[in-house]
């Protein structure tokens, strides 16, 4: 019988844990290596409850205010401190090509340069 998240973050105490063995259901595949787990996944049980409830409340600083009954700078503060747990993907840098094209429709470049740029 599958064990849920929170009694295996209970078993573990908060000690980083890895995977090694992962089974897909419905065909019955098993993989092994070693997995880490999500980062959500990483947060203590606490956290989780807390940013599932953030998401469940749209986002909403004063929602969560109400729900858990706690002041603003307390939510944000506990947040941030989550937020601090994640390494976040930087914006994609726009592709070459469509910068120049880009650039070029706003007469930032002449044609030349674009079609030297696009060379690179």
């Amino acid at each position: 019988m599958p064990k849920d998240w929170q009694e295996l973050t209970k078993l573990t105490r908060g000690a980083p844990i890895a995977v090694e063995r992962v089974r897909l259901v419905d065909s019955g595949i098993k993989i092994e290596g070693d997995f880490d787990l999500p980062t959500l996944a990483r947060l203590s049980a606490e956290d989780q409850v807390f940013v599932m409830a953030f998401i469940r409340c749209d986002g909403s600083i004063k929602e969560m205010e109400r729900v858990f009954g706690i002041s603003y700078p307390t939510v944000k503060n506990r947040l941030t401190r989550i937020a601090g747990k994640f390494e976040f993907v930087e914006n994609m840098p726009m592709p070459v090509q469509e910068d120049v094209l880009d650039k070029l429709a706003r007469g930032e470049i002449t044609v030349n340069e674009a079609i030297e740029r696009l060379q690179k």
